[in-house]
């Protein structure tokens, strides 16, 4: 996912500072945009900086309600990873948000996994 994007889209912006740039170095009582130096650290700690080094086929599930990491961001790292030719597949789930953890979508995804591990392994 990239880092430097998701920061102004999801509910939980403290975890993107401090998953970036380490603990100490976000206050917690006063939201404000990164910097330019800040969204460079965001961006090469995101996975979809390190793309290139991407082999093995992935399977990703989205939520389209999550909060936490919007949607958009699984579906950018797809297409990058489709754009590479990495095998992937995309399962999306509309009524979910972060978890997947309706019935019908949890069973669907497991379903879904045994089938990829079936294929991939």
């Amino acid at each position: 996912y990239n880092v430097a994007t998701m920061v102004t889209a999801t509910d939980i912006p403290d975890w993107c500072y401090v998953e970036s740039l380490g603990s100490g170095r976000y206050n917690f009582s006063d939201f404000r945009a990164p910097s330019k130096e800040e969204l460079g650290i965001m961006w090469d700690k995101s996975p979809i900086a390190h793309l290139a080094h991407v082999k093995a086929p992935t399977l990703m599930a989205l939520g389209m309600k999550d909060r936490r990491v919007p949607p958009s961001q699984g579906i950018e790292y797809y297409h990058a990873l489709r754009a590479k030719e990495v095998p992937t597949k995309l399962l999306v789930y509309e009524d979910c948000d972060h978890a997947i953890d309706l019935v019908v979508s949890e069973a669907d995804f497991w379903v879904n996994t045994k089938q990829w591990f079936d294929q991939h392994l």
